[in-house]
């Protein structure tokens, strides 16, 4: 019967895969030509057929079967096909649709629990974690600590030393902190409307905070003090701070905006996409002031170190960057592909894991939360 069935012409079955085809090497074709990446041995290992993959997805019912071998084209070669392990030594904080995870390097996964979002502790001795309307802290295998209930709790950032710790978070738009333990919280200082975004604790001695205003601000405060040490002009709204590890650099990005303040709140650096680029995530290297940036631009994108020198270079469109925490390497999210690539920054191979969401029981591409801790 099978065999019947698979002799059975669809109607249009041959129109479809040469509109396909046509698609997808009209699409390679007009690539722009990127500067020979630095990495070549690297390159070989990633497909470059992706460029069709989002053209294919136009293509009418029966054209299905061709964008599904696209998908599969699409990526590393020879990734592994389940978490066997991550390239180097750390524990990872993932979020998919099922909850939060913890995996541990050599694969092994937990699941804790049916959160929103989470963060590590300083050092991962914890997890701060939320629900819809609760903030709560766990052990790395799911065992409660303390709660606190509070209304549209989202973005826990926690900070500090074995002896005293500090959480962040967002309540709506209102910016709060609490102790470690669970004890006087409060409205951060009076802050105006915060952005959605996690707020980010300076690396180092004091409680120095980092948010942004619904109006693109950048401000940074003495939470204890209620002191403001510095503020910006106003700019695209960022989706993400991060402190270098040193505490010198505060990043700012944004797809369309990216800048670099130094302690005093000078713009250092800034990279701003031209048009139809975007710039998908960017992180610092542990121990540098360098950041890492991804750069979409139509089927391609590059990673890049700024001001400019290029890692890596792909057909296909790569998403959030994150890098371990001992700086030697780049962990990029491939959700065309469904796979984590990681990627070496001080010689070797690349190395890959393939059908993520399935090993986190999502159907969205799971998002990494963070990856702990340097040893």
């Amino acid at each position: 019967m099978r065999r019947v069935l698979e002799r059975i012409e669809i109607p249009g079955e041959h129109e479809a895969h040469d509109r396909g085809w046509r698609v997808a090497n009209a699409a390679f074709a007009e690539r722009q030509p990127a500067p020979r990446p630095i990495r070549r041995r690297l390159v070989p290992a990633l497909a470059i057929v992706a460029a069709g993959a989002a053209a294919a997805a136009a293509i009418s019912s029966p054209g299905h079967a061709l964008l599904n071998s696209i998908r599969q084209s699409v990526g590393v070669r020879n990734a592994q096909p389940a978490l066997f392990g991550v390239a180097t030594a750390g524990t990872l904080l993932v979020h998919s649709d099922s909850g939060v995870w913890v995996v541990q390097s050599d694969g092994a996964k937990r699941r804790l629990g049916a959160y929103t979002s989470a963060s590590w502790s300083p050092h991962g001795l914890y997890v701060a974690a939320t629900h819809r309307n609760e903030l709560l802290t766990l052990t790395p295998k799911g065992e409660e600590r303390w709660s606190l209930v509070r209304p549209a709790v989202r973005f826990p950032r926690w900070a500090g030393t074995a002896a005293d710790t500090r959480i962040a978070y967002l309540t709506r738009s209102r910016l709060h902190v609490v102790r470690g333990d669970g004890t006087k919280d409060v409205d951060e200082c009076g802050e105006p409307a915060a952005a959605r975004i996690g707020p980010a604790w300076r690396p180092g001695s004091g409680f120095v905070l980092a948010f942004a205003t619904t109006r693109g601000r950048v401000k940074v405060l003495n939470a204890d003090a209620c002191s403001l040490r510095w503020i910006s002009p106003p700019g695209p709204v960022p989706t993400r701070l991060m402190w270098s590890s040193d505490g010198t650099r505060l990043l700012a990005f944004s797809p369309r905006s990216l800048r670099v303040f130094d302690a005093h709140g000078k713009v250092v650096a800034r990279d701003e996409p031209s048009d139809g680029t975007r710039d998908a995530d960017a992180t610092f290297l542990p121990g540098t002031n360098q950041a890492a940036v991804v750069r979409v631009h139509g089927a391609q994108s590059d990673v890049f170190l700024l001001p400019g020198r290029t890692l890596f270079h792909v057909v296909g469109r790569l998403g959030q960057v994150v890098a371990s925490p001992d700086g030697r390497w780049l962990l990029v999210a491939w959700p065309d592909a469904d796979q984590w690539v990681f990627m070496p920054l001080r010689g070797g191979r690349i190395r890959a894991i393939a059908n993520v969401s399935a090993q986190f029981r999502s159907q969205t591409f799971p998002r990494i939360e963070g990856w702990c801790c340097a040893r």
